[in-house]
């Protein structure tokens, strides 16, 4: 378990960082009326923001290279 937090570190960042995100995103902004899908539970809100976090964190790291060009040989 920490070998593969140490390896994802940074996707493990941008989910929690997009969970706090969620988080007050439904504290601040939410949904008055209730039926909004996402936006009306501090639940569905937190996780939805946390997997779009440690995504986009995902899709922009940097990736190593050497292991892909080690395995070709």
């Amino acid at each position: 378990m920490k070998k593969w937090l140490l390896n994802n570190k940074l996707t493990v960042i941008g989910a929690i960082a997009g969970a706090i995100g969620g988080y007050l995103y439904y504290y601040f902004v939410g949904c008055a009326s209730g039926t909004c899908g996402i936006t009306s539970s501090p639940i569905n809100s937190t996780l939805y923001f946390a997997i779009l976090g440690g995504l986009i964190i995902n899709l922009i790291k940097p990736t190593d290279n050497s292991q892909k060009e080690n395995s070709n040989m």
